[in-house]
């Protein structure tokens, strides 16, 4: 009975020596840098890295982006109220389809301008036309 618990005893042994070997095995294979877990932790970790690099970058970008266009606003709002006072001085030209300063080619000569009945309403393209002319001929305005 001895000699049976001494068989059995021995055998328990090695097949707690087998089971520890077939771990560590595994445990190394589980570890190992470039095929385990251990090697997608270093390759995810490098890529953590790489993607830290490229958000900074990106950061750094887009707030150079944000105060050029904060710029580029500042000068739109300064032109569009520019823009608008001119408008608001056109309005206050006469009524007068006649420009003042150099005779453009459109204008009518004087006799022209007598034959028609003074009560009448002036043609409505005259009065725009009126509003938008400058000094330059509408040939230099064309240019």
């Amino acid at each position: 009975m001895q000699f049976i618990a001494d068989i059995l005893m021995t055998a328990g042994a090695i097949a707690a020596g087998l089971y520890c070997f077939v771990l560590a095995r595994r445990l190394r294979r589980f570890t190992d840098l470039e095929q385990g877990v251990g090697g997608a932790i270093a390759v995810l970790s490098a890529q953590v890295d790489d993607m830290t690099k490229t958000l900074s970058s990106a950061q750094t970008t887009a707030a150079g982006s944000a105060a050029h266009l904060e710029e580029l606003t500042g000068r739109s709002e300064a032109v569009a109220k520019r823009l608008e006072l001119l408008i608001a001085s056109m309005h206050d030209l006469p009524d007068d389809p006649k420009p003042t300063g150099a005779a453009t080619p459109s204008a009518k000569p004087e006799a022209q301008g007598s034959l028609s009945n003074p009560g009448e309403a002036k043609p409505e393209k005259e009065a725009l036309e009126a509003l938008f002319l400058s000094h330059r001929t509408r040939a230099e305005a064309a240019q």
